[in-house]
Order: C-alpha cells, then sequence, then structure tokens
C-alpha cells in the first residue's frame, strides 16, 4: 500500500514521503495513529495544502522534546527494590518503575519512551538509561538501583 507520512516514522521515512509498506502495518498502526494518509490523488494534493502546517507542528513538537531533553540529560534517578543480601532483586526494574521515578523527580516521561536493550534491570547497581523523548532526541540518564530497607 503507498501511503503519505504525516510525520516522521523511525526506518521508514521523513514527513511528506510516500513510500510503499505493507497492507496491515499500514491499516493497523500507521493510519490510525495519524502517522499517515493513503496516497490518493485527494489525499496528495490535501497534504501539498497543509505542508506547512505539519511541518511548523512537527518542528514544535522537536522543540518541544528537545528542551525537555536538555533538562533530562545527565540526570540521576534512583529505584529502591527489595533485595537479596547478594544484590539481586525479588523482581525488577523495568520501563514504568524508571519512568515513575523520573516523573517524581519533576520532568513527565512515557514508559514507552524508556529504552531497555536488554531488558529489565535486576540487580543493585548503577546503570545508563537511554530516554527517548523524540526520533531526533535521545538522552541518557543515570538509573540507581538501590535495595530497599526493611
Amino acid at each position: 500500500m503507498q501511503i503519505i507520512l504525516l510525520e516522521k516514522v523511525a526506518n521508514l521515512g521523513q514527513l511528506g514521503d510516500v513510500v510503499k509498506v505493507k497492507d496491515g502495518y499500514a491499516r493497523n498502526f500507521l493510519i490510525p495513529q495519524r502517522k499517515a494518509k493513503r496516497a490518493t490523488e485527494a489525499n496528495l494534493k490535501e497534504f501539498e495544502v497543509r505542508r506547512v502546517e505539519l511541518e511548523a507542528q512537527q518542528a514544535e513538537i522537536l522543540a518541544a522534546a528537545q528542551a525537555q531533553g536538555e533538562k533530562l540529560d545527565g540526570m540521576s534517578v534512583s529505584v529502591a527494590q527489595k533485595a537479596g543480601v547478594d544484590g539481586r532483586l525479588f523482581g525488577s526494574v523495568g520501563n514504568a518503575d524508571i519512568a515513575d521515578a523520573i516523573t517524581a523527580a519533576g520532568i513527565t516521561v512515557k514508559k514507552a519512551e524508556v529504552r531497555l536493550p536488554k531488558g529489565p534491570f535486576k540487580a543493585v547497581g548503577e546503570y545508563s538509561v537511554e530516554v527517548a523523548l523524540h526520533h531526533d532526541v535521545v538522552v541518557n540518564v543515570t538509573l540507581n538501583v538501590v535495595a530497599l530497607a526493611a
């Protein structure tokens, strides 16, 4: 299916690109999320009329993400979990726990923005975590996992 991208999509293209994707990806994800439209003649004409508005909107979103990224870059957050004497956690520290800790520190972050490529943390220690606020804005946050005082 041919679609017009209404915003930058990772590994696919930039705003305004006409790309061919699998039908299910377009119908089930891109179009319902308003990231794309079908590439019909009417939609192409409508897009060209709205191009400046969409580019300004995307630039505003990027500027907000960069401002939030400057506040967040190099930040250190701490999460307390129950742990055994050897430092292994009774459970794990995942995306939601990290997002909650950053939000408690005063900067709102969604769970989906926290990247853990190696999975959740299962031991006490200090870790570097990537937070992707936008496709072009990825910052590092220091996570300190400590044992909960019993």
